[in-house]
């Protein structure tokens, strides 16, 4: 995802509309399933300036937070508003970068995803960043690990502001759409390994077409996770062979 910081992304939105203010699964096996989940983290709040990642994630000296309960459009998706295509996942990123301006960002941590960014509850002067994302209709409420928003989304949508303004893909089917066409791709090519990173362990293991986990090893290549051509290759980078 395109990093972007709250300097550069202190702009008018002019086209992203007005805002309306309102008051974790583990991958099994040697999957890499995405997932959020209740690990143990510091009770402490993070605090401090925010830079913004995409619409549902930011960064807070240098550490990676990933908004809770809430899912925003991916930085290269597009919606259609009145038959025409609006960028969307930037359009949220401004919005969140909007908001916060140059406010000191208080994040309340809820655990660590797969990818090692920690989940929170982030405030800017005492209100929820996460449920104002949602009411002002740039991120959806992400059912699939908490119902905390969805009030704030049966509204935007009733409003129609934000991406309820058009039609979209959720986040989530987005996102899966890309993989499935990236895997397609891949496996088409002679670069059809697949060298994925364990969840569980942080093992290096690459799948070959044919078995037991490769159709549901995902690869993300943005976590270094990537495809190889050869068996030898694969090792020489540090992977070893699935067991199965």
């Amino acid at each position: 995802m395109k990093f972007i910081s709250v300097l550069s992304l202190a702009i008018a939105l002019g086209a992203a509309g007005g805002y309306v203010l309102y008051d974790l699964l583990p991958s099994t096996a040697e999957t890499g399933a995405e997932a959020q989940m209740g690990a143990a983290v510091s009770s402490e709040a993070i605090a401090g300036r925010a830079s913004i990642i995409d619409g549902d994630t930011i960064e807070i000296h240098g550490t990676r937070i990933r908004l809770h309960g809430i899912d925003a459009p991916e930085s290269d998706q597009t919606c259609a508003v009145a038959g025409e295509n609006m960028r969307c996942g930037q359009q949220a990123a401004l919005a969140l970068a909007d908001r916060i301006g140059q406010e000191t960002v208080s994040c309340d941590q809820r655990g660590r995803d797969r990818y090692d960014r920690i989940i929170s509850v982030c405030h800017a002067s005492g209100e929820d960043l996460n449920a104002w994302m949602v009411a002002n209709g740039w991120a959806m409420a992400y059912r699939r690990f908490s119902t905390d928003y969805v009030r704030q989304e049966e509204a935007a949508a009733a409003a129609k502001i934000g991406i309820w303004k058009g039609e979209f893909t959720t986040p989530w089917e987005w996102r899966a759409r890309e993989r499935r066409a990236q895997e397609r791709t891949q496996e088409k090519s002679n670069c059809n390994i697949k060298g994925n990173i364990s969840y569980n362990t942080g093992e290096r293991i690459y799948h070959l077409p044919g078995g037991e986990y490769y159709s549901r090893t995902k690869i993300s290549p943005s976590k270094g996770e990537r495809w190889f051509c050869s068996e030898a290759e694969a090792r020489a980078a540090g992977w070893r062979r699935s067991m199965k």
